[in-house]
């Protein structure tokens, strides 16, 4: 626990009412989304500006208590549990959209801005801000810079990375630094920007970003394609983008999958069949409209049962918004849902599916699987019980032979989700020891102390999913 003279200390920097050591309040920050794992903070602490930042990072690095930056809580690599105790840092205060700049296409946001809420603000002035993770109603700014999140965009626009021009970091001493800008062109030094977003709270603490916009599309078109063959879904994947057409959209839900989300959103999904693609186009009109016959035609080539288009707005959002519940539908199924992300060039989508449908049946596991078909990013989904631990137990094993089958075709462990602690113990697969001893490196320099979100990214000895309790 926090001595009382240092609780005295952080009450003076942001006010008793913004520190809470209680059972209660420690207890629900205490967890993430990731299951199996939840340990208690010993305080909670919401500052109200960047100056109150430097002041409880400079306490914290002095005494060697550690820290976690925390948006929403939406990850799924237990990025933001506090496996170490100390202090679990919120933002909510800090939760304004401080500037739209029409002039530079530019945004300028504090970390705790809602990302559903951020882009409609953007959306009333005609503009558009592409990344949209499935959590975005809740999650915030600085959790999808942290994890570098992506989305059901992504294949066309790009993930978070691709819009942050600029940060405010506090580093692990109280040091304050500012990189990128308003700036469509900057190579001074090394790409600092880049360094953090994607870092999980590692390296510094995020307090402003500067964010890009972009026109909003003249217009959008949504389709279902069928199919009865699992590769042939995947086939019409590789061949979309072979026929030089970048879609918006493109993604991909198995039959488990499928039934699951339809008995939970009740839209009309068609749930006797193997595969379904969703596929969605923007743009000027004629170019939409130009791309999504080709893409039909090509889907009918490879052996879709139908293709059909949305007729309407409502339509198209309701596939949108069933897409986006699948996880939310399959973790009514079972009480511990366990969603990974497994990623391939997209030329290997129909091998990755295969494979791991058959990994599933020699470890007799229910597993649905659903994903970002078009940049190769898929969802593995495990419905299982904590408490029968045999069964975890085939769990992990199943899913380390995902991750192994996903390097061997060219892929890696993690697309979107991060690394935190559950993508630790396969991190060296990716990367390797020369890579992990780089990393290593980086953090040592920033954080010498360790205390910034310590335990992540870097393996412990065992490669075991644990719920930790303190």
């Amino acid at each position: 626990m926090i001595p009382i003279e240092l609780k005295k200390s952080f009450e003076d920097i942001v006010g008793a009412h913004n520190y809470d050591d209680s059972k209660a309040g420690r207890l629900v920050y205490s967890y993430d989304a990731t299951p199996q794992f939840q340990s208690l903070p010993d305080a909670v602490i919401a500052p109200k500006n960047t100056e109150e930042v430097v002041a409880i990072v400079k306490l914290c690095n002095q005494h060697n208590i550690p820290i976690v930056p925390r948006g929403s809580g939406t990850n799924l690599c237990a990025g933001t549990c506090p496996t170490e105790g100390g202090i679990v840092l919120l933002f909510k205060h800090m939760n304004k959209v401080l500037e739209i700049d029409e002039e530079n296409l530019t945004a300028t946001v504090q970390p705790g801005v809602i990302t559903l809420d951020f882009i409609h603000q953007v959306e009333e002035k005609g503009l558009f801000y592409p990344p949209d993770p499935s959590s975005m109603k809740i999650s915030t700014i600085g959790g999808n810079i942290n994890e570098n999140s992506g989305g059901l965009r992504g294949l066309k626009y790009g993930v978070t990375r691709d819009y942050v021009l600029g940060l405010e970091v506090v580093l692990a001493n109280g040091d304050i630094i500012k990189t990128g800008g308003k700036l469509a062109k900057d190579v001074a030094g090394y790409d600092l920007t880049r360094l953090f977003v994607g870092s999980e709270g590692t390296l510094g603490i995020i307090t402003k970003a500067i964010l890009k916009l972009i026109p909003m599309p003249e217009a959008k078109m949504t389709m279902l394609a069928l199919y009865q063959d699992l590769e042939a879904a995947a086939k019409s994947v590789s061949t979309i983008i072979a026929n030089k057409i970048i879609p918006t959209t493109l993604e991909f839900l198995d039959q488990p999958t499928l039934k699951v989300v339809e008995d939970f959103a009740k839209i009309g999904l068609p749930t006797d069949v193997k595969a379904v693609l969703l596929i969605e186009q923007d743009g000027p009109i004629d170019i939409v409209k130009r791309d999504m016959s080709s893409m039909a035609a090509i889907c009918k080539r490879e052996h879709a049962l139908s293709v059909k288009v949305a007729s309407s707005e409502k339509e198209a959002d309701d596939l949108r918004t069933a897409r986006r519940s699948a996880l939310s539908a399959l973790a009514r199924l079972k009480p511990t849902t366990i969603l990974e992300d497994a990623t391939v060039p997209r030329s290997e989508i129909a091998k990755m599916v295969v494979a791991t449908n058959e990994i599933a049946e020699k470890y007799g596991l229910t597993v649905c699987t659903f994903g970002h078909a078009g940049d190769g990013n898929l969802h593995p989904t495990c419905l299982t019980d904590a408490r029968n631990h045999e069964e975890i137990e085939r769990v992990e094993q199943a899913f380390e032979e995902i991750f192994i089958k996903a390097i061997e075709l060219g892929g890696t462990i993690t697309g979107e989700h991060g690394v935190g602690v559950m993508k630790a113990p396969y991190l060296e697969l990716k990367v390797g020891k020369e890579g992990i001893a780089a990393m290593k490196a980086i953090k040592a320099s920033l954080d010498p102390n360790n205390i910034l979100n310590p335990g992540k990214i870097f393996a412990k000895d065992s490669r075991k999913r644990v719920v930790i309790s303190r």
